[in-house]
């Protein structure tokens, strides 16, 4: 993992995300509305609930607004469906490109992403084409000038919780944990006090793609902020070293 801590990259996007907070309120929104239906709207008895309010705190989301979400999603649950979908492709140079959404039309989204990938000369491929070059992992970010323990007894902390790994990078550290210990390990730090940068369930690479053509890095930031711009798409994870 070292030498790949993506805190600068969650750095970035929390600046971009300040400047287009709608665009991050309505992600967590919808995550919000699938995680009441499946679970129910007490987060005592909704792990995964739990874990996406961590997420919205994360993205300075107002505790109201949290909280009007649930209760929406409660009082509506039959409203709106929203299904998961994942679409796996390739961009320039064969980097490997993963795209999660929730949508309530997968004809409109799967038009959309297609799109996205044909504008940057990439290709959709069939479920499964570039997904094994992942692994998924729970990971939490720690932002070092958040956090005045020693950096010893946190990693154990970690690890009595449950963590797989640990990494201490440059400004942040950096903890890995199998995705069913996830909610655990991140409960256990919330308990403590610790301030995440970043907590999720992720796609981290298993190997990263450099890309130095001028046309090849126009095509790749062309295909992920096609995407970015699509309300439907949640999260996407690629293999390029950026």
């Amino acid at each position: 993992m070292s030498g790949h801590s993506k805190f600068a990259n969650i750095k970035h996007k929390k600046e971009k995300n300040d400047a287009a907070k709608g665009k991050v309120f309505t992600i967590i929104g919808r995550e919000i509305a699938v995680a009441v239906k499946e679970g129910g709207a007490d987060p005592a008895n909704n792990s995964r609930l739990r874990d996406v309010i961590a997420k919205a705190k994360a993205n300075n989301m107002p505790n109201d607004t949290i909280e009007r979400g649930i209760k929406k999603a409660a009082g509506d649950a039959s409203s709106v469906n929203y299904e998961v979908v994942t679409y796996e492709g390739y961009g320039p140079n064969g980097t490997a490109i993963i795209v999660d959404a929730l949508t309530d039309n997968k004809n409109r989204t799967a038009a959309n992403v297609r799109n996205a990938f044909t504008k940057g000369k990439g290709n959709i491929g069939t479920q499964g084409c570039v997904s094994y070059m992942f692994d998924k992992k729970g990971q939490i970010i720690i932002d070092k000038e958040e956090c005045d323990m020693d950096p010893d007894e946190l990693m154990m902390m970690a690890l009595d919780a449950g963590a797989e790994d640990f990494a201490d990078e440059e400004d942040s550290y950096e903890i890995i944990t199998d995705p069913d210990d996830f909610s655990a390990v991140r409960e256990a730090l919330e308990a403590e006090g610790i301030p995440m940068a970043d907590a999720e369930v992720t796609m981290i690479p298993q190997t990263y793609v450099e890309l130095t053509d001028e046309q090849d890095l126009y095509n790749i930031n062309k295909i992920l902020s096609l995407l970015e711009e699509d309300d439907d798409v949640q999260v996407v994870y690629h293999n390029w070293e950026e």
